[in-house]
């Protein structure tokens, strides 16, 4: 039985020119934590912890990698990736409670089920999503992240790259985000997919108004219009009356927040992200409990390439005929050069190399390393 003999943490910031801003916050430089598996039979894997927020925030996940996570799995065996997920899950849940960080701790654990299972496959030898129980590599995908400057001209500039589907950024003041929304949808036409994402930016008074200000431009749903920890109440009583599809996820950790979200029939799309909550084990979980009531899985992503190509895999195994995966439209060498995407009508197809199909150059990437504090 192989066992893990090592994990690696890289951690990388690319500088931006223009940060990239939503409704409560901006991202000023694109940061990257990897984690690396490797077993005693030399196979290996990849994974990566969400750290977009805060400012420093990739540093942190990055030395709890490294200094709380490594010990820990060595020794663990190295071909269940559930039972892996689930030992690093109990052995660590005191701690988190103590120091007040369920996230990145939550956040550290999904990279390293991404990794586990890439290892798995990759021994297996075949791509993850058909280790999986896939039977196709093709996923759909949206350009994301839109606005809230260029939006028009953003758009056009993805479709020229091959996609058919956008989101727009909202919660910014309310005749911004009409202005907006009203030039996508004029430069992209009636055809086109069209999403918005306010970030948690509204209020249970104001969501309802704000919604119908932006439902007459076709929505395809309205992301987080709610703070995640809003009451269920209001998130029903806002599903039930505004008249359009929502969605949200991102910001929920464990099966059973997901499932409460599902069968409370307030989503319509279901949004688990591998980088922040479950990985690939837990993402699962999440998209197999929705496909059974009627939801769909579209998992969200906005980092570096290692996990939007989990997000893929994930995606093509376990997705259905209407799932959506997350692309970030602005500007990222963290993604572009790990995972270049090669699109076709609102597609992307993913390879037959095995695991998540993804080998980080840490020698192209070392203009980006990042030194860890403390060593």
């Amino acid at each position: 039985m192989p066992t893990i003999v090592r994990l690696d943490v890289h951690a990388f910031h690319a500088p931006l020119a223009t940060p990239v801003r939503n409704a409560f916050g901006a991202i000023a430089a694109r940061p990257m934590v990897l984690v690396r598996l490797e077993a005693s039979d030399g196979a290996h894997g990849w994974g990566e912890v969400f750290a977009n927020f805060p400012p420093g925030g990739a540093h942190h996940r990055a030395s709890l990698a490294a200094k709380v996570f490594a010990p820990l799995v060595a020794g663990a065996r190295a071909d269940d990736p559930d039972t892996l997920r689930a030992m690093l899950d109990r052995r660590t849940q005191v701690m988190a409670i103590q120091c007040g960080e369920p996230g990145p701790f939550a956040q550290v654990i999904g990279a390293i089920d991404q990794a586990a299972w890439d290892m798995s496959a990759r021994r297996a030898g075949v791509p993850l999503w058909k280790h999986l129980g896939g039977d196709s590599p093709r996923v759909r995908v949206y350009a994301s992240g839109l606005g809230p400057d260029d939006v028009a001209a953003t758009a056009l500039s993805k479709i020229a790259a091959g996609y058919r589907a956008f989101k727009l950024k909202v919660g910014f003041d309310s005749a911004r985000d009409v202005a907006n929304l009203a030039a996508l949808r004029d430069a992209l036409g009636p055809a086109a997919t069209i999403m918005v994402d306010a970030n948690q930016a509204w209020t249970t008074g104001d969501a309802p108004a704000r919604i119908a200000e932006l439902a007459p431009f076709d929505l395809h749903w309205v992301e987080e219009p709610l703070r995640a920890d809003a009451p269920m109440a209001d998130w029903r009583a806002l599903a039930s009356s505004c008249g359009v599809s929502l969605a949200a996820g991102e910001n929920l950790r464990g099966v059973e927040a997901f499932r409460d979200a599902i069968d409370a029939g307030i989503l319509a799309f279901v949004q688990p992200d591998v980088g922040k909550w479950g990985g690939i084990g837990g993402g699962a979980e999440v998209a197999r409990y929705a496909a059974a009531r009627g939801a769909t899985m579209c998992p969200h992503w906005l980092a570096g390439g290692v996990g939007l190509a989990a997000s893929m895999h994930l995606t093509a195994a376990f997705g259905t005929a209407s799932s959506l995966v997350e692309v970030d439209a602005n500007p990222n060498p963290l993604r572009e050069d790990v995972f270049p995407l090669d699109l076709h009508d609102g597609f992307a197809t993913l390879g037959d190399a095995p695991g998540l199909g993804v080998e980080p150059d840490l020698r192209a990437l070392a203009r980006y390393a990042s030194t860890l504090p403390g060593g």
